[in-house]
């Protein structure tokens, strides 16, 4: 497989309503926003969003696109949870699975190497068994004869994620501290679409090897969308100033509603505007 050189409306228009979507990054770190962004925009319903949950899972539920979120948090790191999962979740409107951390890697494992589950001791003495009724123990076959949570694969009809650089062909490259778990997002998934800040030749991607996150071999398509992390942290630092301005927007529904008609009513070049614009007012002040 090669990635294929797409525009940000053309991913979205390749996924359908009903779709189990892996969305990577963690928490309020390198996620893949301004493919969120159009993904609200757009008339796609009833989504199962897979992801460590930050303000990507938030926005979809605002937008109300979202049917379940299966996560083991939903924060936004420096701000604790996440608002509009909060309230999506205190109305009732998402299903919730929740897996500890340890969990939801092994089942992104199971998935991304085409197991129906991995047994792992996460979770084992936890209420997570008894809030998931549905989750199963499995005994070694071996002489500890050891009791084991059967964590099945989380398996994804498609993946989002999001780098610093990738090149043409769908390689990709990060630059922060935190690779985490965008390779086991892409594996576990039939297709995925890979932003980035910046789309370079073959060959001219550079650095250590191990900074190759993601092979061609797993990406659908490829866009470059520069500032299509924002207002995450791509290892560069946080918008801690526009977070703080969305959480506190979205604790209230009449600022909520200024805010995504400021921010989220066009495309993405107007919201990368709208934020240049809210941060010169910022520094007028």
């Amino acid at each position: 497989m090669m990635g294929a050189v797409m525009q940000v409306e053309e991913v979205v228009a390749a996924l359908e309503s009903g779709m189990t979507i892996g969305i990577g990054g963690w928490g309020s770190r390198r996620k893949p926003m301004a493919l969120v962004r159009a993904l609200c925009r757009s008339a796609l319903r009833d989504l199962t969003i897979v992801s460590y949950g930050g303000p990507d899972v938030g926005l979809l539920c605002a937008a109300g696109k979202v049917r379940r979120v299966v996560a083991p948090f939903v924060t936004l790191d420096s701000i604790a949870l996440e608002p509009h999962f909060r309230t999506a979740r205190q109305r009732g409107t998402v299903e919730f699975t929740e897996y500890d951390e340890g969990m939801f890697m092994f089942g992104l494992l199971a998935g991304a190497h085409r197991l129906p589950f991995l047994p792992t001791r996460a979770g084992l003495g936890s209420d997570v068994l008894r809030v998931d009724p549905g989750l199963r123990t499995v005994r070694s076959p071996y002489a500890d004869q050891e009791e084991l949570v059967a964590v099945p694969a989380l398996t994804l009809d498609a993946a989002l994620v999001h780098l610093d650089l990738a090149d043409t062909r769908g390689n990709g490259r990060y630059l922060g501290p935190d690779p985490f778990m965008d390779d086991l997002f892409a594996k576990a998934a039939a297709r995925c679409y890979l932003s980035c800040e910046r789309l370079v030749r073959p060959g001219e991607l550079g650095g250590p090897p191990q900074t190759l996150l993601l092979s061609r071999m797993h990406v659908t398509g490829v866009v470059e969308t520069p500032g299509g992390g924002h207002f995450t942290d791509l290892g560069t630092g946080r918008d801690e100033a526009f977070q703080r301005h969305y959480a506190t927007s979205a604790a209230d529904p009449e600022r909520w509603e200024t805010f995504a008609g400021r921010f989220l009513s066009g495309d993405e070049r107007a919201y990368q505007e709208a934020v240049r614009r809210w941060h010169q007012e910022q520094e007028a002040r």
